[in-house]
């Protein structure tokens, strides 16, 4: 029988909030002799881009890199807001919170995200998903980035319960895999329809739906 949850940990990125890279790139190739694709791959999932998203560097450190590797006709100033128009709200991200909302009147909930400080203000901002969450773990500000373990132990060891008792949802397998290692239960978000018959195997219970707030996105 699995273990009683007590945690109901959510990942951010294609679970509550959508998002494409290739839209910045495409932008930012205006501004330089690269192609968007190669833009793509030089700066997204990139050390540089790890190294900002665990907070090794500064939003204007991270620019300047970017700058000179693209010869980049762009300043901070203009660059900033390109880097962050990538996100976007999916009929499944606002699923994904309504349940989220109704399921933390019985459960802690948290979310995990690997994040850099620019996004996750851009997204503070704009999009209104960090407020139905108790505990709230960032990647720039724990200075560690999934599928560190490290990062994991952190984050059971700041929830104050046992792994097991913790549910987590993410979106891609090797980050499941990792907490799966130190005894954290969850599963490879793929849908709306496939998160809830994976919680319901998982022994969450779920309760009838009151009205919950809408997750909209602001107009700016």
């Amino acid at each position: 029988m699995p273990a009683e949850t007590k945690v109901l940990l959510f990942d951010l990125g294609r679970v509550l909030v959508d998002f494409d890279h290739l839209r910045a790139a495409q932008r930012i190739a205006a501004f330089c002799s690269k192609t968007p694709r190669e833009i793509y791959d030089m700066f997204f999932e990139s050390p540089v881009t790890i190294a900002f998203e665990a907070g090794k560097i500064s939003p204007e450190d991270f620019y300047l890199q970017v700058k000179q590797a693209l010869d980049l006709k762009l300043s901070y100033a203009s660059f900033a807001p390109i880097w962050d128009d990538i996100f976007y709200l999916s009929a499944k991200n606002r699923a994904v919170f309504g349940l989220a909302n109704l399921l933390r009147r019985h459960y802690k909930t948290a979310l995990l995200s690997n994040i850099n400080i620019l996004h996750y203000e851009y997204l503070k901002k704009n999009f209104p998903v960090f407020g139905i969450f108790d505990n709230i773990f960032l990647s720039f500000e724990l200075g560690l980035v999934k599928p560190d373990k490290q990062l994991y132990s952190l984050v059971v060891a700041r929830l104050g319960v046992l792994p097991e008792e913790i549910f987590y949802i993410d979106d891609r397998q090797e980050l499941v895999e990792s907490a799966s290692s130190l005894g954290i239960r969850g599963c490879v978000f793929t849908g709306f329809d496939q998160l809830t018959a994976s919680l319901k195997a998982g022994g969450i219970n779920f309760f009838q739906p009151q009205k919950s707030p809408s997750l909209q996105q602001r107009d700016f």
